[in-house]
């Protein structure tokens, strides 16, 4: 004769949420996660589509691509309560100053190499952040800020 023994639990649902703790004006702290950067904007929503919120960070670096220090963008998941990165972005398109999260995209502020404006939206392409369409482009900054504000 077999004997089975089955164990029934109750699986835990814990609610995500972010803190983004600030140490001081270079250190700040993600659910554990330590980010040596500024930070100049923070943001959560569901950025990849699995009904999952993520954690939206704008942090100020330079990357081995790019070694000039700007604004980049860094995207974690929650993982037992800790974040962890979904993606450690270095550049979008243009040169970004602003962001913000948008009906499930990431809608930028950025300038063109030429000195004008862009205000673009992103969506998640698998590995990272895909160009999905421009809102308003080839305008002076006061005309792009005022469009990405709406």
């Amino acid at each position: 004769m077999i004997l089975h023994t089955i164990w029934f639990g109750t699986l835990a649902c814990e609610a995500q949420s972010f803190e983004l703790k600030k140490q001081n004006d270079s250190l700040y702290y993600l659910n554990g996660w330590r980010l040596p950067y500024p930070v100049y904007q923070y943001q959560t929503g569901d950025v990849d589509g699995d009904g999952n919120i993520d954690a939206i960070v704008g942090v100020i670096k330079s990357t081995r691509f790019y070694p000039q220090k700007a604004r980049r963008i860094f995207i974690f998941k929650q993982v037992n309560g800790k974040a962890r990165p979904l993606w450690l972005g270095s550049k979008l398109g243009g040169i970004l100053e602003d962001f913000r999260y948008v009906d499930g995209k990431i809608r930028a502020l950025e300038q063109t190499g030429n000195g004008q404006y862009v205000v673009s939206d992103y969506k998640w392409g698998g590995f990272g952040m895909a160009f999905d369409h421009y809102i308003i482009k080839g305008v002076n900054k006061e005309t792009a800020k005022k469009t990405f504000d709406q």
